[in-house]
């Protein structure tokens, strides 16, 4: 027997041991932070996609396991991980609310033999394989990049911030920061912080915009206030702001012109390319290329608003 022939026997022995070791079925659990926030229903709407075209695909079945608390509860994610560790799922996609209450879970599972990819909100020293979402830094750099274009590079700008505990919302502010630096015209007057809510964010606006009416230009760095309607005093065009995120809400404030630029996150892909992932994991035997795996934010103005906005009709369920 020639070595080719040697050659392709073994070939053929390793991809028909290859094909019997892949299952046919997976279960992959999806916690998210709340039921009832838009954009974790864009990722589980993400989930679902991935799931049909990857089964498609690869010719196998995947099922989603959503078990995401009503409302934001870290130790319910904890408790949710433990439980569809212990019921056999194939892998587990997570946005931590609390990265130290995630972090012994999110291990536990590993230890388990189930693998987890986090998305949106990381817990870096948990054993996860992969993370999806912004760099934040970066993020807080390009609001501020985009502002100082708007404004001409000069002016006073206020930051808000949201919750002054929350790591990743730090190192926006900072990345507004940094980019600020570059512009000598442009004024950082305060960071203001608040209660994420959109009832509390409008209100730390207002009362900045009175207490400051020097105020030029607005970085969000979450989008909080833009929940609401009327939410921003200002005669449209008076005052700059740039905004994270574009939920339908925040779109009327692109097409009334009392926001200038929306820097969406890919919420349909939280969902998507963490399935996709754990399928390359726990199927085809791949790692990701990298532990990060950086999602770019998409420029929303008022020219492409619309058709920006129809994903909404797709991503959020009847």
């Amino acid at each position: 027997m020639n070595r080719r022939l040697l050659a392709t026997l073994a070939f053929l022995v390793a991809s028909a041991s290859f094909a019997l070791a892949q299952k046919q079925s997976y279960t992959i659990g999806l916690v998210a932070k709340s039921q009832g926030n838009p954009v974790f229903q864009a990722a589980r709407v993400g989930a679902m996609d991935a799931a049909k075209e990857l089964g498609q695909k690869y010719k196998i079945s995947i099922k989603i396991d959503w078990r995401t608390p009503n409302e934001e509860d870290a130790q319910k994610q904890a408790e949710a991980i433990e439980q569809l560790a212990l019921s056999g799922v194939d892998g587990i996609a997570v946005s931590c609310s609390d990265a130290n209450k995630l972090t012994d879970a999110i291990n536990s599972a590993v230890k388990k033999g189930v693998p987890v990819a986090t998305f949106d909100s990381d817990a870096p020293a948990s054993k996860r394989f992969v993370t999806f979402g912004v760099d934040d830094i970066k993020c807080g750099e390009q609001v501020m990049e985009e502002l100082a274009k708007i404004m001409g590079g000069k002016g006073v700008v206020a930051i808000l911030a949201g919750n002054q505990n929350a790591p990743n919302l730090q190192k926006r502010v900072q990345g507004v920061k940094n980019a600020a630096k570059k512009y000598p015209g442009i004024k950082i007057q305060e960071t203001y912080y608040h209660k994420e809510t959109p009832q509390d964010a409008a209100a730390r606006v207002e009362q900045a915009m009175q207490a400051n009416p020097e105020i030029t230009g607005w970085a969000m760095i979450g989008g909080w206030p833009l929940f609401t309607d009327n939410a921003l005093k200002w005669k449209p065009g008076t005052i700059k702001c740039v905004s994270v995120d574009a939920l339908p809400p925040e779109l009327s404030y692109i097409r009334s012109g009392h926001v200038q630029l929306l820097l969406a996150q890919q919420v349909y892909e939280w969902g998507y390319r963490s399935t996709e992932h754990l399928i390359n994991k726990i199927h085809l035997k791949k790692n990701p290329a990298s532990v990060v795996d950086v999602s770019p934010l998409l420029p929303v103005t008022k020219a492409n608003v619309d058709e920006y906005g129809k994903n909404w009709e797709k991503w959020l369920p009847k």
